[in-house]
């Protein structure tokens, strides 16, 4: 069985070929990058806090805290509560931007909600706690794996270090020759590899954390579950409710049709001139039904075939209640399939916006990712949509999943709401 490939860090590391794989690399890249921005916010924090340590040793040696201490240290606190939900919008951002080193996770785009919602809003405020976890917590972390990795290196170069004549301490022991300090260098080489997890480690770990404050689970993009089962049903459903209206319909039509001309055929001599017009007529009306069933197989909207995806887009933006924008970045020739499943996508999506969402504006997004066809439809209504409620998410779902795609939801109370479809160009 092929494994599934790991779409985040935690993930990649509990397989066993985690070493041989890119992920170490980019945990590492990403613990590097976070040292410049942790430095600044740790910066912060430090002259904010030196007045309060200031104080709290003045209490300890029963020293009155003076009154201008006392000021300082109110005015830093409400600066900091006052500047922190503003600060945290750009870091936010970038942190968001960043977890893309470690986490192949899409995640929504959060947009400006306004002055007000920066201060009362949960979601908001987790923002502004995620500065004092990079700017507290993150440093102490990293200065600890600091200190380990300091010490690795030094049992393993102790061997190196020891001269003639020369005492090396090597951790709580003493080497005064090469051969006494080689254990401890021995040591240090086999704990390079529990290193080198544990700096996996600590960038999943932090990533945790950075993906609980800045991406809540209610703004987190869920993948709607599919069903192979339901899959099957659904399309059985679908090719019985056709046949029904097949046989119904269309077919007592046209085999009345072949009857009435065959009855006329019986009434004409054979060397009559009609004979042979309504020998094919007949022999018409009985291919007609093959000729159905074909053209129900390969249905297609015809705006599709005129305008193209990104233009019959357009067409259904326009025809919506809902004012639409469109942005379409597609370089290369869509495959059909992908064509069809990311329209029916968009016109589901649309008609939802408009029925249920009470949105004042929606936008699409249709990308190629090189690997992927993205489709993304945004809105600012209510939210709350669950494919629970209803069967067209579900039904879009599996739609997406018979093309080896994938949908994935986000849409808390109060929305906004954002659904995205990635669709492989391999249709």
């Amino acid at each position: 069985m092929t494994p599934v490939p790991a779409t985040h860090l935690a993930q990649a590391l509990r397989h066993r070929r985690y070493p041989l794989t890119s992920w170490p690399w980019r945990g590492l890249a990403y613990l590097l990058t976070s040292v410049p921005l942790a430095s600044v916010l740790s910066l912060g924090l430090l002259v904010v806090l030196a007045p309060l340590v200031a104080a709290m040793n003045a209490v300890r040696d029963g020293r009155q805290v003076s009154l201008a201490l006392g000021v300082a240290l109110a005015i830093g606190a409400l600066t900091i509560l006052a500047l922190a939900p503003l600060l945290s919008v750009p870091v936010s951002a970038f942190e968001r931007y960043r977890l893309g080193l470690i986490d192949d996770r899409p995640l929504p785009r959060v947009p400006w909600r306004g002055l007000t919602a920066r201060y009362t809003t949960g979601a908001a405020w987790r923002e502004a706690g995620y500065l004092f976890f990079l700017g507290g917590a993150v440093p102490v972390a990293y200065w600890l794996f600091a200190v380990l990795v300091t010490l690795d290196v030094l049992l393993i170069v102790s061997p190196f270090m020891v001269r003639p004549g020369d005492t090396v301490v090597v951790l709580w022991n003493t080497a005064e020759t090469p051969a006494q300090a080689a254990p401890y260098a021995i040591v240090g080489v086999l704990l390079l590899p529990v290193l080198w997890y544990a700096a996996g480690a600590l960038a999943a770990a932090q990533s945790a954390v950075t993906r609980w404050l800045l991406v809540s689970d209610g703004t987190a993009l869920h993948e709607v579950s599919r069903s192979r089962a339901r899959l099957v049903d659904a399309y059985e459903a679908e090719r019985r409710r056709i046949e029904r209206d097949l046989h119904d319909a269309a077919q007592p039509r046209l085999t009345n049709l072949g009857l009435q001309i065959g009855l006329a055929r019986l009434d004409v001599p054979d060397d009559s001139p009609a004979a042979r017009p309504l020998d094919i007529a007949h022999e018409q009306a009985k291919s007609l039904m093959v000729l159905l069933r074909q053209i129900v197989r390969g249905i297609r909207p015809q705006s599709l075939t005129d305008l193209g995806l990104a233009g019959a887009v357009r067409e259904l933006a326009d025809e919506s209640t809902v004012p639409v924008e469109v942005h379409a970045d597609l370089p290369r020739h869509l495959p059909e399939a992908a064509e069809t499943i990311a329209y029916f996508v968009v016109s589901e999506a649309l008609g939802n916006v408009a029925r249920h969402a009470e949105a004042t504006r929606a936008e699409v997004r249709l990308t190629d990712t090189g690997g992927d066809l993205v489709v993304e439809v945004t809105d600012d209504g209510r939210g709350g949509a669950n494919p629970v409620h209803g069967t067209g998410l579900t039904g879009l779902a599996d739609r997406v999943a018979a093309a080896d795609g994938r949908l994935l939801l986000s849409s808390p109370t109060g929305g906004p709401t954002v659904l995205r479809v990635e669709l492989p160009w391999s249709v």
